[in-house]
């Protein structure tokens, strides 16, 4: 384990869909390649995933694949998603397996953050109350019901809290109603805060607009979650990292370097 931290991106698959989707009321009729990110996170303390990627087995099986995702088009195709971009693997290339996560940190509980716990047997879960009590209601269409069966075994948070020595867990609902991001102290370089789907795109950080799905269609919660970013980022020096710009993935280390 190296002291202080380092991040690895993983691209554990892309999405295209319409661009409204990401900045609310800009962008109909215009489909975008979005990167579908997970980050390792290790610690002097431990090593953190932030988000999980994908169920693969709902991708690579046609039959579930048709049942889970037809439905979600023409606004959003089906997730692409390789074998070897499943969490295990990348791990297996680092020497790892999942008994070697610390802590599985779930941004929020659509099936493209969520999906790929079921490849992490045995890890420490941590998801938010508000963010669980929601998805159970059953009213927002990109929660899987069947990726949450296990969700009685997670940890459960409310708020603000340390994750590890360096890394703080931060508050942005809006997107959906618990929806978390990671702000993470670096040996060498600038802090940098993983925003999670608080900010899908640069756009929304720079031109400060909302998502285009608001949990309960509160675009004011989720705008006051990216001002919220952007002051603590000016606060501390920080880089603020949107999920699902291909652009800015395009631009971070490749796999298997790092961030440091």
């Amino acid at each position: 384990m190296s002291r202080g931290l380092r991040i690895w991106p993983l691209l554990t698959g892309t999405l295209r869909y319409e661009k409204t989707l990401s900045t609310r009321n800009r962008g109909h009729g215009e489909l975008i390649d979005a990167p579908i990110l997970a980050y390792l996170i290790e610690t002097p303390n431990g090593r953190i995933l932030y988000d999980v990627g994908c169920d693969y087995r709902k991708l690579a099986d046609p039959a579930l694949r048709a049942s889970y995702f037809s439905p979600m088009r023409p606004q959003v195709e089906p997730p692409s998603m390789q074998e070897g971009q499943q969490i295990p693997r990348y791990l297996m290339q680092l020497g790892l397996d999942p008994s070697d996560i610390d802590v599985v940190f779930i941004s929020h509980l659509h099936f493209d953050h969520v999906g790929g716990v079921c490849d992490l047997g045995g890890c420490e879960v941590h998801i938010q109350t508000d963010e669980l009590a929601a998805a159970r209601t059953g009213s927002d269409g990109s929660v899987f019901a069947d990726e949450l069966v296990n969700a009685d075994r997670w940890r459960k948070k409310t708020g603000e809290y340390l994750v590890a020595p360096g890394v703080h867990a931060i508050a942005s609902p809006g997107h959906t109603a618990g929806h978390m991001s990671l702000f993470i102290e670096l040996q060498r370089g600038r802090p940098v805060v993983l925003c999670g789907d608080a900010a899908d795109l640069r756009e929304n950080l720079v031109e400060e607009i909302a998502p285009g799905c608001c949990w309960q269609d509160n675009d004011a919660l989720a705008l006051a979650s990216i001002h919220k970013l952007k002051a603590l980022a000016r606060e501390e020096n920080a880089q603020l990292w949107p999920n699902h710009d291909m652009d800015f993935f395009l631009s971070l280390p490749g796999f298997p370097a790092w961030r440091d």
